[in-house]
């Protein structure tokens, strides 16, 4: 038997069109670097290789993980269609696409099954 509390699904969210779908750029990125972000007892900057550009993306992962850089070399979803956004005086160019953040559960990387060319979409 776990020690794990039992998890309880959360409520699905209203209905939505497929329209609504196709405004996410969910895209795979291959996570080159993960660097510390001075001042931030969260984020950490991560330099994204998508096949024809690279970007940094802001991510809150070093509460969730004993050594963040773990996950470099490593191939993840993002959202790569948000406005950029100031976070402790950096720019994030897009967001990690995770699973378990929302739900209190320790987050983990949305990640293809095998290796795919960066940049894919997903959709």
């Amino acid at each position: 038997m776990s020690d794990e509390k039992p998890f309880n699904a959360a409520p699905i969210k209203p209905l939505i069109t497929f329209e609504d779908i196709e405004k996410l750029d969910i895209r795979v990125g291959l996570i080159e670097r993960v660097e510390d972000v001075p001042k931030s007892d969260k984020l950490v900057r991560m330099t994204v290789n998508f096949g024809d550009h690279t970007r940094q993306i802001m991510v809150g992962m070093k509460k969730e993980r004993e050594n963040p850089r773990e996950v470099e070399g490593r191939q993840a979803l993002f959202v790569v269609n948000l406005a950029p956004r100031k976070m402790m005086g950096e720019i994030s160019e897009g967001m990690i696409f995770d699973i378990g953040f929302a739900d209190g559960v320790t987050p983990v990387l949305a990640v293809p099954e095998k290796p795919v060319p960066n940049g894919t979409r997903a959709g």
